[in-house]
């Protein structure tokens, strides 16, 4: 590793005189091939889709997003204007930039100072009796003590393709309009919702109970929504644009009380997460006290509809963020019969980095984290939108009111919603939880779906009732800080069981940490270090000659973690049958013999994505295709 450092330290200060070279003398290509310069520069910090215009640069303008190694200088900005680049867009909270310039000029622009990291400004679009099957009704009930709970005060970022405020579905309990800010970065100048997406997924995330007696009520009924409108009228976008948007909300986070962030879109997972420019965006908005949910993804099977592997979108391969996939509660109330939907996205994650031997190396990070509802939802309708206007079948037929019209969406764009808005549920409850603390609860009360592996469910299906009862119970004392080991809650570990719709079911009592679980009552009982803000959960880890255990100064004893991946009898985590063996997860980033997984399906190659190149949303029913986005064959 130190040998790779001092590698990469005397490449870059090479990369600096070829920068003060390139604007006396263009570089010629036979050049470029002597120094092999395509190849360095590659494996410092370009990603693997500009390979090929590296090797044969376009006269054509790029657009591309350039991560900085701290606030864009006067010196950069100059240089990059005299290689005829444009500065299209800046996010300062990231130490980012868009540019557009001369494909001939790609090369001399990896040359300059200061330069981390470049990626194309990758294509994006997007990706619906829930508060019953949930156990947010449930979770409601209050008291003086504990009052009822519906998301008041939490601000809820949406960032979709916009959000229609005149529907009742988001007037408050004072009768006010609870869409507080309306804020636009496509260049289309509206915030409405021509396209349709967003505004039902607000209205699952937060719609209230007047529209047809309370029947489509979303998770957080009464909370506030951040309109943050990256996607266009015809439901795509671009990585820059999803960066405005992310950038606004880190800036006015304190403003309106942003504590929960939903992105029911994705981009193809090419790079790393740790290369990812969405993905380091989530992380800071995370490491602000954000909790960023982010749905899987639409591919969980191939065109002959076998199963499929690795096809988690970005940023949910981020392991900061909450990444929900979809499940299937056949319209009922009851959880006995519920199942992972055959659409929903499979882990693991497969961005990938190479280092400076040329080699790859895959994340292979275990995600989903939780699956929640997102088969045949029913939320609210913008008017005339186009994706009811193609396609009739999916207005619910509530209402001819335009403000109180409904449609039916199936996606992990829908489970996503419902997550975010039971973030907000337990923001309300217990203000002082952290984003790690959130996705810790939600997965330790998380019901484990019979037959479903973890790279299909995570710990497995959200369950509000559960969650709610610990986030009461924990402390709001714990300082930011070494507190391992300490008891967590304010009273004694409630039995790990809830009952929805007459069933009794165990929760998971686990969590996924990376490419492994831990399991066991001290997670909930005491307070683990990796719960804190500005760390990762997955840093609770230490894997040793292929043996995992957990880091003592991040993860307290007494705590269980799995040497495999399972598919599981329904009971808690770790219970069931091996699926396979997490060391092909963390060795030569190669999944059980060139693409297979354990003979159950097919693994993703090389990060590609249905779409190849589209910030691929998940939205449609019965298999049809419309702007680009990832189809979903509803489950019966």
């Amino acid at each position: 590793m130190v040998g790779f450092r001092h590698k990469r330290a005397t490449l870059i200060s090479h990369f600096v005189i070829l920068a003060i070279l390139a604007f006396t003398t263009p570089l010629p290509r036979a050049q470029a091939q002597l120094l092999n310069l395509n190849q360095l520069v590659s494996t410092v910090k370009v990603s693997a889709d500009l390979g090929s215009l590296l090797q044969n640069p376009l006269s054509a303008r790029q657009d591309v997003i350039v991560q900085l190694n701290g606030p864009l200088s006067l010196t950069l900005r100059t240089l990059i204007a005299l290689l005829g680049g444009q500065i299209t867009a800046e996010f300062g909270n990231f130490d980012m930039i868009a540019i557009r310039l001369p494909g001939t000029s790609l090369l001399q622009l990896l040359a300059l100072p200061g330069i981390v990291y470049v990626s194309p400004d990758r294509p994006t679009v997007t990706m619906g009796h829930i508060t019953t099957t949930t156990g947010a009704d449930a979770a409601r009930t209050g008291s003086p003590l504990t009052p009822a709970l519906n998301g008041s005060g939490v601000g809820i970022a949406i960032l979709d393709s916009g959000i229609y405020d005149s529907h009742k579905s988001f007037t408050g309990t004072a009768n006010n309009i609870r869409v507080i800010a309306n804020k636009d970065f496509t260049g289309e100048n509206r915030t409405d919702d021509s396209f349709g997406h967003g505004t039902h997924v607000a209205s699952l995330a937060a719609g209230n109970d007047s529209v047809a007696s309370g029947a489509y009520t979303g998770i957080a009924s009464n909370a506030n929504l951040l309109d943050v409108r990256v996607l266009t009228a015809n439901g795509t976008g671009t990585t820059s644009g999803l960066l405005k948007g992310l950038n606004w909300v880190m800036s006015n986070r304190a403003q309106y009380n942003i504590r929960v962030a939903n992105l029911s879109l994705g981009a193809p997972a090419v790079d790393s997460y740790q290369s990812d420019p969405i993905c380091k965006a989530v992380r800071k908005l995370v490491d602000a006290g954000v909790v960023v949910v982010a749905a899987a993804g639409n591919n969980g099977t191939d065109a002959q509809g076998r199963k499929v592997y690795g096809q988690i979108h970005s940023p949910g391969i981020e392991p900061s963020a909450l990444t929900v996939g979809a499940s299937n509660s056949y319209g009922t109330d009851s959880r006995h019969d519920d199942t992972v939907t055959t659409f929903s996205s499979r882990g693991p994650t497969r961005g990938s980095w190479t280092d400076g031997y040329g080699v790859k190396h895959y994340d292979n990070l275990i995600k989903p984290d939780i699956v929640a509802p997102g088969n045949k939802i029913v939320g609210a309708e913008s008017p005339n939108n186009i994706l009811v206007s193609e396609h009739p079948e999916l207005d619910a037929g509530v209402s001819s009111d335009a403000a109180r019209k409904m449609m039916r969406l199936s996606g992990t764009s829908m489970a996503a919603p419902i997550v975010a808005g039971t973030a907000a549920l337990l923001l309300q409850a217990n203000p002082k939880l952290t984003p790690n603390l959130i996705k810790a609860i939600l997965m330790y009360t998380a019901q484990p779906l019979a037959g479903a592996n973890t790279f299909e469910q995570g710990m497995g299906q959200m369950n509000i009732e559960g969650a709610a009862k610990i986030a009461r119970l924990v402390r709001t004392d714990l300082l930011n800080s070494n507190q391992l080991g300490a008891p967590l809650l304010t009273g004694a570990v409630p039995d790990p069981y809830s009952t929805i719709g007459t069933y009794t079911f165990s929760w998971s009592r686990g969590m996924l940490l990376g490419h492994t679980y831990g399991v066991g009552t001290p997670l909930i009982s005491q307070y683990q270090n990796i719960y804190r803000q500005g760390v990762l959960m997955t840093d609770g880890v230490a894997i040793n000659n292929g043996v995992i255990a957990g880091d003592t100064t991040l993860i307290k004893g007494g705590i269980g973690f799995g040497q495999h991946v399972m598919t599981s009898d329904g009971v808690i985590a770790g219970d069931g049958i091996i699926f396979c063996s997490t060391t092909i997860l963390f060795g030569n980033g190669v999944i059980a013999g060139d693409g297979v997984v354990a003979g159950d399906g097919v693994i993703a190659g090389d990060g590609v994505i249905a779409g190849d190149g589209v910030i691929a949303g998940d939205t449609l029913a019965r298999g049809d295709n419309t702007a680009g986005m990832a189809s979903v064959r509803e489950d019966d």
